[in-house]
């Protein structure tokens, strides 16, 4: 009798439903939804947020070294008396800060792009609605939107500094364009390069190494050549030297075209014919950049 009574309980306690398969009916956010997300995941990434808190530190203070010297030159020059303009233009703080820079993509290139081909987490990728150039133009963009943050936020202290202590604001608004010109072409330029020579290893401290290397080891061996040209008498050779180093590229169109004061030994930048060149190389090597990263990321994956 008992076991008749534990039937029946389990009978009368047991459901079963038969919910059959249903199909999704739901947004299809698809292809550009999914670009979006990994721009916005790569570019939070590029500062360390939603990651570890060790992660933040190193692109947290590079930023805010950059954000304190602007606030320090502006400081400087308020307290000046009869001060009319900042020491420094808007043009030269990204070059004479270019170490800075070189160090946040040295450390975030390889944390973007190095990490997936570590792991061979690239085909989780494209088993999503995204392909390949998906992939690279999120990963670009957010690279080069990462630096133009790192780079244009101090140039909007000086700006903003510049009003507050009522420099002139023709003069200043003009100058913080060409500045924000400026910064935008060293992003873009800066990012391709990181990203590639990011994208050719596993190895995080091999892209580091890398990225250094391309960076800031070319300006210190073009600098140390174009001053050697420059006390030998060999004025002439020194714009032409600076087509072989990402800062001197981007010290020379601005120096052509922004009404930029060069950093060369001398103060002698290109002129508008070889500045011509320059933008030229810049263009060139960006192009580059990108069909690089295009045909690398066809070799890896599925």
């Amino acid at each position: 009798m008992s076991t008749e009574t534990g039937a029946a309980t389990g009978s009368e306690t047991s459901r079963i439903h038969n919910i059959g398969y249903r199909a999704y009916d739901g947004p299809r956010l698809g292809r550009a939804y999914a670009r979006r997300s990994l721009y916005s995941q790569s570019l939070r990434g590029s500062f360390g947020l939603g990651r570890s808190t060790k992660s933040k530190v190193l692109p947290m203070l590079l930023l805010g070294v950059m954000c304190l010297v602007a606030a320090v030159i502006v400081a400087l020059a308020i307290a000046t008396p009869n001060t009319t303009q900042l020491p420094i233009k808007y043009t030269s703080f990204a070059i004479y800060l270019q170490a800075v820079i070189g160090l946040f993509i040295a450390a975030q290139a390889p944390q973007s792009v190095s990490r997936d081909l570590r792991f061979k987490s690239i085909p989780l990728y494209f088993s999503r609605p995204i392909e390949r150039g998906d992939y690279v133009l999120a990963k670009f963009a957010a690279m080069v939107s990462a630096l133009f943050v790192l780079t244009a936020a101090p140039l909007v202290i000086l700006y903003v500094g510049a009003l507050l202590g009522k420099f002139d604001f023709a003069d200043q608004t003009k100058w913080f364009a060409q500045g924000m010109v400026s910064v935008a072409l060293l992003s873009v330029l800066f990012a391709g390069l990181g990203l590639v020579m990011a994208a050719l290893t596993p190895r995080r401290g091999f892209g580091v190494a890398a990225v250094i290397a391309v960076l800031t080891i070319t300006y210190g061996a073009v600098s140390t050549i174009q001053g050697i040209a420059w006390n030998t008498g060999s004025t002439g050779a020194v714009p032409w030297l600076g087509l072989f180093s990402p800062i001197t590229l981007v010290d020379g169109v601005q120096t052509a075209f922004l009404g930029a004061d060069s950093a060369f030994p001398g103060g002698e930048g290109p002129g508008a014919g070889a500045g011509v060149v320059y933008l030229i190389v810049v263009l060139a090597l960006v192009a580059g950049s990108y069909a690089v990263l295009m045909r690398r990321y066809r070799r890896v994956g599925l």
